[in-house]
């Protein structure tokens, strides 16, 4: 299939709304194609900036306070004035209910936005590193070349894992920001396909809030913990089992 045709699947991919086998195919040809890896990265980074965008005019707390001081007033007012009818009193229960669960879902509607926009940023910097001419700046196999490298270009140290036995592949690492922070972007490969390790320091922000364990952001999938006072990113289009393995072996490397 040339280029022109899989530019046309680059938004179901990005989605996640390709079948597994046509999604598969076509992350081997971004690993093979810049053209097509740049195009594929434009359009993920416009999705993040359309997503945040959304999330940026939702009800402020000093507004629902106002509303929920609002029908308490008016509830007061009425049972002082003894003109609550039955059906008011039975409605009075619902009518709180309701706030009640229009609040949990603000609150839940920004909780997904703040993990969106974490794991879409860092999706963005797994298809950036994979779309450059070099995607890391120390490349080897041997972890014990690779953690020194990154030594006085980042504030914090880290362990690798021995993989030897195992599916996966070390082929280097960069020193990569999010947040304003540094860390470290490690790039490991199993049958061709390549996976993001993101490696912070645990501060305040976003990324501290966001609940452990797996997830998926646009077409791929993310898990993500912290251990000994850094938090741990792992991103890729490979299967959750994929994931999980190399993320069991980063933790007891830890």
């Amino acid at each position: 299939m040339g280029c022109e045709q899989w530019r046309g699947k680059l938004d179901a991919y990005g989605d996640g709304e390709l079948e597994q086998v046509e999604a598969r195919v076509l992350g081997e040809h971004l690993r093979s194609c810049a053209a097509c890896a740049a195009e594929a990265l434009e359009r993920v980074q416009m999705k993040r900036s359309v997503q945040m965008a959304g999330g940026r005019y939702t009800a402020s707390a000093e507004l629902r306070n106002r509303v929920t001081k609002s029908l308490a007033a008016k509830s007061l007012t009425a049972k002082t004035r003894g003109y609550l009818s039955h059906w008011q009193l039975l409605a009075a229960p619902a009518l709180a209910l309701l706030i009640i669960s229009l609040a949990t879902n603000f609150y839940m509607g920004r909780e997904n936005v703040r993990r969106q926009r974490v794991y879409s940023e860092l999706a963005d910097l797994h298809v950036a590193a994979l779309a450059s001419a070099t995607p890391v700046d120390v490349v080897s196999t041997d972890r014990h070349t690779v953690k020194p490298w990154f030594q006085g270009k980042i504030p914090f140290s880290f362990n690798l894992p021995e993989l030897q036995g195992s599916e996966f592949t070390l082929v280097g690492g960069r020193v990569t920001y999010f947040e304003q922070t540094p860390g470290a972007h490690l790039i490991y490969q199993i049958r061709k396909h390549e996976i993001s390790v993101f490696i912070f320091q645990d501060r305040p922000g976003d990324a501290e809030s966001l609940p452990a364990g797996l997830a998926q952001a646009l077409s791929f999938n993310v898990e993500n913990w912290s251990q000994d006072g850094l938090r741990y990113f792992v991103v890729g289009d490979v299967s959750a089992g994929d994931i999980q393995a190399l993320s069991k072996l980063l933790r007891d490397a830890g």
